[in-house]
């Protein structure tokens, strides 16, 4: 009879103790926190594949504890889902280091494409004060046209930088350069057939 109510005793205890389980809400809003600052560090663009894992993880420990919400309050256990958002705080902050890292490389980038991008411009500013003019003006008017637009793109690479989107901002730096250069050539190639006419003209004029 005494082994029997002492038995008692221990599964009430163990009823009430699991009984007492509650969802981890406050490890949840922490985990989510963690997220929110890795979203804004750049994570998703810098570290994509880590940020679509961290959010997986996330998401995993937010259907655990919906499964464990639907079931009866003694058979609730958030043991895995306080796990999971462990882990989530922890991958974060790794990854907030990661993208941060990732970030000031890109700006590196961007900012060394910027200034390729101006050197290029002012090379072919210099080229075009050369570039010979016949009676036809309209080649050279589109070329000067395509000097003006590419200037006005070297603002948009600054817009980008200012605003962090240090992606985007090495990407049109690197879109000036290489149209700077196509203009270059464009140049030299009508420089070279002016000088060939002048050569023919000359020669023509000593026979």
């Amino acid at each position: 009879m005494k082994r029997s109510f002492m038995c008692c005793m221990v599964a009430s205890a163990l009823a009430l103790t699991m009984g007492c389980a509650k969802p981890p809400t406050d490890k949840l809003a922490a985990a989510e926190k963690a997220v929110t600052q890795t979203r804004a560090a750049g994570a998703p663009t810098y570290i994509a594949e880590d940020f679509a894992k961290l959010e997986g993880m996330l998401t995993t420990a937010k259907k655990e504890i919906a499964e464990q919400d639907a079931k009866l309050a003694l058979l609730r256990d958030y043991g895995k889902a306080e796990q999971l958002l462990a882990a989530v705080e922890t991958d974060a902050a790794r990854a907030n280091t990661e993208a941060a890292k990732k970030k000031e490389e890109a700006k590196i980038a961007a900012l060394q494409a910027q200034r390729a991008a101006q050197e290029a411009m002012k090379s072919t500013q210099e080229l075009i004060k050369k570039a010979p003019v016949g009676k036809d003006r309209a080649p050279l008017q589109a070329i000067k046209a395509d000097a003006q637009g590419l200037t006005a793109s070297l603002s948009e690479v600054q817009t980008a930088l200012d605003a962090g989107d240090y992606q985007a901002a090495q990407t049109k730096a690197k879109a000036i350069q290489e149209k700077s250069q196509a203009v270059q050539a464009e140049i030299q190639r009508a420089m070279i057939k002016v000088g060939a006419a002048k050569a023919q003209k000359g020669k023509q004029a000593k026979k």
